[in-house]
């Protein structure tokens, strides 16, 4: 018995091995995960010279701005504030690099030093503190026994927590059965009174968490030649509500979002007005707050005319009828400049190979292949229930230099 319980406690303590190719995706993933964030920008230059940026990842340097009022660029804050307490606060709408102006005290940017003391388009919120949610807490909390996710709102930009978004205990946020969300964009239970126009329009730009495709019964009904009790639009039309569900849940397509919802609105095409109604007549819903989560393409659906364009303004809303304001858009493009970044990478690494003549070509090729033996004689030798320690990697490239003095 004392044997099992020992051989018990060596498998506890054998650490997880990962072969090169697990490895590598890891760090392909990582580095698709950063940038994500980041937008694809590469951190060289400060943004500060584009101006207000219609979406950037912000940092807020705790150290040179105690109060949390100024936020700087990915580059300033690589070049400018390494070392410094900082705050990384994801993406940031229409914000230019404060970096170096008269919130630093002096400190000027070392990649842009030219700079007005204020950027007034900027707005700020108490994450540039280093708080969030209606808790206020840090993210990561050092209180927290564990670190719950939080989702953003897209109207004030805070980050809340799942259990302080306002929802009653018998409403879920809506997600698949994998844990994925089922909605493009959250709108938390503060700003959601400023967004109850969002209640005039159909219920499918609304994301459910009861919102599944429908059953084969279902199915069948939907299909049927018999139009009793069948729901109609003014035209006289029916209203297939499970297609604009399997449209806004299963299919995630903007497009088809914006078609299925012709059938209920009005044509905006002409300048009138999808609702058909003054949305100013309208007064704030006076019931309980609650959040809105909103199903991917929903901003299609928004009318344009120049009533409800003004409305959103007055507001501070309009950018919701902006597609590319999303962080969906946002990611697209860092994905497209991902794989602009890799192309080019692959394709300098191609001329320079094709620039070496037949002989180095080969001295490179022999010396890629004698480095994969070596790491794959060592893979093969060593016990893979013990880490690797930095004098077994020296050993590694003192191999292959003895290798390569023997050649020569």
């Amino acid at each position: 018995m004392a044997a099992e319980g020992t051989d018990a406690v060596f498998e506890d303590e054998v650490e997880p091995t990962l072969t090169i190719s697990e490895y590598m995706d890891g760090i392909e993933a990582e580095e698709l995960e950063v940038d994500l964030v980041l937008g694809g920008d590469d951190g060289d230059e400060c943004t500060y010279g584009a101006g207000y940026l219609k979406r950037q990842a912000v940092f807020s340097c705790l150290t040179c701005v105690p109060d949390g009022v100024a936020g700087v660029c990915t580059a300033c804050c690589l070049a400018c504030h390494d070392g410094h307490e900082v705050v990384e606060l994801w993406t940031k709408r229409n914000f230019r690099c404060d970096c170096g102006n008269s919130k630093f005290g002096g400190h000027l940017c070392k990649l842009n030093p030219e700079k007005d003391p204020v950027n007034p388009g900027n707005s700020y919120n108490q994450n540039f503190k280093g708080s969030y949610c209606t808790c206020s807490r840090p993210y990561p909390d050092p209180e927290a026994k564990e670190q719950v996710e939080m989702i953003q709102c897209c109207i004030c930009e805070d980050w809340f927590h799942e259990d302080h978004i306002g929802l009653d205990s018998a409403e879920k946020i809506p997600c698949d059965e994998d844990g994925e969300p089922l909605f493009e964009d959250f709108i938390c239970h503060k700003c959601s009174p400023v967004c109850s126009f969002l209640k005039l329009y159909p219920d499918s730009v609304l994301a459910s968490s009861k919102q599944t495709s429908a059953s084969p019964s279902q199915a069948v009904a939907a299909d049927s030649n018999g139009m009793e009790g069948t729901e109609k639009n003014e035209n006289g039309a029916p209203v297939d509500h499970q297609s604009v569900e399997k449209t806004s849940v299963k299919d995630n397509s903007t497009k088809d979002i914006a078609a299925s919802e012709s059938s209920n609105l009005g044509d905006n095409s002409a300048g009138n007005c999808k609702l058909g109604m003054d949305i100013n007549t309208k007064s704030a819903d006076s019931e309980k707050t609650m959040p809105f989560f909103m199903s991917k393409g929903w901003r299609e659906t928004l009318c344009k005319c120049g009533t409800c364009t003004n409305f959103y303004a007055q507001r501070g809303i309009a950018h919701l009828t902006d597609k590319d304001d999303s962080i969906e858009e946002y990611e697209k493009m860092a994905k497209q400049k991902r794989k602009k970044k890799l192309e080019q990478q692959e394709g300098a690494e191609a001329n320079f190979i094709n620039s070496l003549n037949h002989v180095q070509k080969i001295e490179i090729l022999s010396g890629i292949n004698d480095m994969k033996n070596e790491f794959q004689s060592f893979l093969e030798s060593r016990d893979p229930s013990k880490p690797v320690t930095p004098d077994e990697v020296q050993s590694i490239f003192k191999n292959l230099a003895k290798k390569k003095q023997r050649i020569i």
